[in-house]
């Protein structure tokens, strides 16, 4: 079994996201958080004892906040909070971005603000370690006063409604818990709003859509250091002199990358053809460094919202302050998501360029379409043709959803971030990404098949080693799909970047001091 998580509030990383997400890991409560739960819920009943009017919990929410609730039917308002806004559409969602929210949503309750009962945090926890994981359609939230409604789908299932897939299979959620050997939850004062109210199912897309953008990104990094090899591009360009002239931390890592993956490089050793290159490969620092950059905030800002209080109101034990605010307000996961989705653009947009060089005889030096048999055998222009497809595509796709707002609740929510949509696009940008990476791994590996006797760099080579594993050389025309198929899914399970990192060391993507 998969390493356990424990979850304090404060220190949750991308890593044990995917775990627990992905690989099933079960997760534990700290004591010191369980500790702090409980001081958070005896201040909620102290103020409720007192007759304090508390949004959403003695009072009603949105533009019903002035409306009074009685302590009878305090209980009874949590529950038609969670079944009221349980109102998506559309395709369900992924079960690891289901899993990935409710890990981030007992992360949030962990830290000690949000006043439910200890007993509630360690049902939801329950769910998830007993295999049970709500339906949860994609549609439905604007990412402002939280994701409510797919974080309610979630939460109606813990209450005894709603669906959900048992270890994958789905059924009525009363059945799933009952075969799971778990009873519904009776959610009291606050617990309603303290489970749906935050950005969790955006935040927990977006943590699992970076560690699928580092893994895409070292791979574009790879990609770029074989083309440049087969196309015999100039080692100037990559002269670390020039990067620390202008040392943006991506710019700096990406030319480091190119030189060790390429050192002792036999292709490269004859005097260059050209005075330099095209920008596709002389400013592949430039150009790549600045998608590096842009996953380095997208990764920053997922981790700070990860382990960050998001819940309205939030309670204050050490002064017993209750303060309403904003904190569910996903304007800094839509932000991140949309640029991290047009850094990803970039990067397929640079890569289908130098595999459009690759095949171009005139601009290569190479047998056009890399292929022998001129006329009768097509080569990879089929392959070039789905990785243009694929960039185009992504052209719409990175139009930014968090510049749009809607105003809604009586104009009591009326600007939202559309950060549901942000992360939404970014999956089907990555998903994109892969696909042109891949060809352009494939292009450049038969590149490099014509190049012999001459032989790359060591990281190359090892590389190349990987996908001709997998993927034999073109001799005459076949379906390339199952080949663009392997070449992904060897890059999805990290094998390329395994085999550099024996063969040249850490393919780093720069430092940054978070």
């Amino acid at each position: 079994m998969t390493k356990r998580v424990v979850i304090d509030g404060n220190s949750l990383t991308l890593e044990e996201v995917h775990r627990v997400a992905r690989q099933g890991a079960p997760v534990a409560l700290s004591s010191e958080a369980g500790r702090r739960v409980s001081r958070s819920r005896r201040l909620l009943e102290k103020l409720v004892e007192r007759g304090d009017a508390i949004y959403g919990v003695t009072t009603g929410v949105g533009e019903l906040a002035n409306v009074r609730i009685s302590r009878e039917l305090g209980a009874e308002l949590q529950r038609r909070l969670v079944v009221s806004h349980a109102a998506g559409y559309g395709s369900v969602q992924p079960a690891d971005v289901v899993r990935a929210a409710m890990l981030l949503r007992s992360n949030t309750l962990a830290k000690g603000y949000s006043a439910v009962r200890l007993e509630t945090l360690k049902a939801y926890l329950d769910l998830l370690n007993r295999g049970v994981t709500p339906i949860v359609y994609e549609k439905g939230s604007l990412g402002a006063s939280g994701d409510l409604s797919p974080l309610s789908q979630i939460a109606e299932v813990l209450i005894g409604g709603g669906n959900a897939f048992l270890n994958g299979e789905p059924m009525p959620g009363p059945l799933a818990l009952k075969r799971a050997g778990l009873e519904p939850v009776s959610i009291t004062f606050k617990e309603g709003v303290g489970l749906i109210n935050g950005s969790q199912m955006m935040t927990g897309e977006l943590a699992l859509r970076c560690g699928d953008a580092e893994n895409i990104l070292k791979h574009a990094v790879i990609a770029a250091a074989m083309s440049i090899e087969a196309l015999r591009g100039s080692r100037d360009a990559f002269d670390a002199r020039i990067h620390e002239l202008r040392p943006f931390p991506g710019q700096v890592a990406f030319a480091d990358c190119i030189r060790r993956l390429t050192a002792g490089s036999e292709i490269l050793a004859a005097p260059a053809e050209r005075v330099q290159d095209a920008y596709s490969l002389r400013c592949a620092p430039q150009i790549m460094g600045a998608s590096l950059d842009a996953f380095a905030y997208a990764r920053r800002q997922a981790l700070i919202e990860m382990n960050s209080a998001c819940d309205n109101p939030l309670l204050f034990a050490d002064d017993g302050a209750c303060l309403a605010g904003g904190n569910f307000h996903g304007q800094p996961v839509a932000m991140a998501a949309d640029f991290l989705a047009i850094a990803l653009s970039e990067t397929a947009a640079v890569s289908e360029r130098r595999t459009n060089r690759l095949l171009n005889p005139a601009l290569s030096g190479l047998p056009a379409y890399l292929v022998k048999g001129k006329g009768l055998n097509s080569g990879f222009m089929g392959a070039q043709i789905t990785a243009a497809a694929l960039v185009s595509e992504n052209k719409v796709l990175s139009h930014p959803a968090v510049v749009d707002s809607i105003s809604v609740l009586a104009d009591e929510e009326d600007h939202v971030s559309m950060g549901p949509i942000a992360v939404r696009k970014l999956g089907e940008v990555c998903r994109n990404v892969l696909g042109v990476v891949a060809i352009e791994l494939l292009a450049a590996a038969q590149a490099i098949d014509f190049r012999k006797p001459h032989r790359p760099g060591p990281g190359v080579r090892a590389v190349h080693r990987q996908v001709r594993n997998v993927v034999a050389h073109l001799e005459d025309d076949r379906p390339l799909y199952p080949d663009i198929e392997k070449l992904a899914q060897l890059i999805g399970e990290g094998t390329i970047v395994k085999a550099a990192e024996r063969a040249v060391g850490q393919i780093g993507l720069g430092e940054y001091p978070y």
